[in-house]
């Protein structure tokens, strides 16, 4: 029997991605080893690299040598975003079989089909369609890596944001029809998943581009309307595409997780046009507001790229002052990082690495102040939490809120994908700790 393994760098997309292409590979008689660099005697090791910035590219290429080293024998396949803008670096490690962009992303197929690997399948594994569309439509998982799987329903972006090599990684913006989200989430929820995230590259502009077109509100109303039988979690959505009837939506919901995150990038209104943001800080600061008067529970999560060429002092207080005066929750600062092939990498007044360092750690303090700000507001008040399939390293069981809050437990292992219902007792440094009042 064939082995592989697959390392995944960078988003929930790649992720999502990942457990798909394993997914396929274990029908078509495959077995999985461990992901861990291609650490375990491997016949086909596969990369799904990111290059989201320069130390994802660079991540990217240590995770590819590494396989190399930890597996001299096996095919080396790369496959992600940084496969599909720098594929002429990657062809020149040593050591690399095939490079396979996204736009290509049918590995399966690739593996059954070559020469090298057709006598280990019998003529019916060739025969055997394998469904993987590489635009959107996935293969149904039946995923044992997670407990709250995710769901990709869109992918591309059509934003082209002066800063980001996505678009020209993932292309243009396609979604998958709502009616097979639906059906997606109901074969998760009879598996007894408890959670679904969806997600996407941009998944505010979810269904515009269908035909008929429909939107992400939408969708969300749909499955709002066929009560699956598990909590529903999004993922990243732009400012302006959180609606007010999103909001509303997930405010009058039993179904939609209180959590919402926002890529700000910067609360400085120049540096926005700059970056090809479409609004300004005012925009932001009224969503945000809005978001906490209407579900004040809800956890509010923001990205924030320090340094944009051009960030004055003056342009990163205006961010660090938004952030420090909203409610918001936590904060996900990336250094910024000029992308070849982007209009932002040759801008002119780049910010000098130790002004971005200080900048970044500046911003990465004041996550961690909400944070535990958050957090402190839940002591001693009951949660439901999904419990999920890891221990810490002390023992306790790991469970996750509706709000996004992590609460460490002590239980057995049948409580593990289960909802319980907790009291949190203790604030920690980057989750809580809580006692377990019963099952739901």
């Amino acid at each position: 029997m064939l082995r592989f393994s697959i390392k995944s760098l960078g988003c929930k997309v790649n992720q999502c991605e990942s457990e798909d292409i394993a997914d396929a590979l274990k029908k078509a008689g495959m077995e999985e080893t461990s992901p861990a660099a291609c650490e375990q005697d491997s016949d086909i090791c596969i990369i799904n690299t990111c290059t989201v910035t320069q130390k994802a590219s660079m991540q990217s290429r240590q995770a590819i040598r590494q396989a190399i080293r930890a597996n001299p024998e096996a095919r080396i396949i790369v496959t992600g975003c940084y496969a599909a803008t720098e594929p002429d670096e990657i062809n020149q490690i040593n050591g690399v079989h095939s490079v396979i962009a996204n736009a290509k992303k049918k590995i399966p197929e690739i593996i059954l089909s070559d020469s090298e690997f057709k006598s280990h399948f019998t003529e019916s594994d060739h025969k055997k369609k394998i469904e993987y569309d590489n635009q959107v439509l996935l293969p149904e998982l039946d995923s044992k890596k997670r407990t709250r799987p995710f769901l990709k329903i869109q992918d591309g972006c059509n934003a082209f944001c002066t800063y980001c090599i996505v678009p020209y990684a993932r292309g243009r913006s396609r979604s998958m029809f709502p009616d097979q989200v639906l059906e997606k989430i109901n074969k998760f929820s009879k598996k007894g998943f408890k959670e679904v995230v969806l997600t996407g590259i941009h998944l505010g502009v979810f269904g515009l581009e269908l035909k008929p077109a429909s939107s992400l509100s939408e969708l969300l109303e749909k499955i709002e309307k066929a009560k699956p039988k598990c909590r529903i979690r999004l993922s990243s959505i732009e400012p302006r595409e959180l609606t007010e009837s999103i909001i509303k939506l997930v405010e009058q919901s039993n179904i939609f997780c209180r959590h919402f995150h926002l890529p700000l990038q910067s609360g400085d209104n120049f540096i926005l046009k700059k970056m090809n943001r479409p609004y300004d800080s005012e925009l932001f600061r009224k969503l945000v507001l809005k978001i906490h008067k209407s579900i004040p529970e809800a956890a509010i999560g923001v990205d924030i790229l320090a340094g944009f060429p051009g960030e004055t002092e003056k342009a990163f207080y205006n961010t660090y002052s938004l952030i420090k005066e909203l409610p918001v929750t936590y904060l996900h600062v990336f250094p910024f990082s000029p992308r070849k092939g982007t209009p932002a990498a040759g801008y002119p007044d780049q910010v000098s690495p130790q002004t971005l360092k200080l900048r970044t750690g500046m911003l990465r303090e004041l996550g961690a102040f909400k944070k535990k700000k958050f957090y402190s507001g839940f002591i001693g008040k009951k949660v439901k939490i999904i419990i999920e399939g890891k221990r810490t390293k002390n023992g306790d069981l790991k469970g996750l809120t509706s709000n996004y809050i992590p609460v460490h437990v002590n239980g057995g292992d049948d409580l593990k994908n289960s909802i319980v219902e907790a009291r949190i007792t203790q604030l920690n440094v980057n989750f809580t700790s809580g006692k377990i009042i019963g099952l739901i």
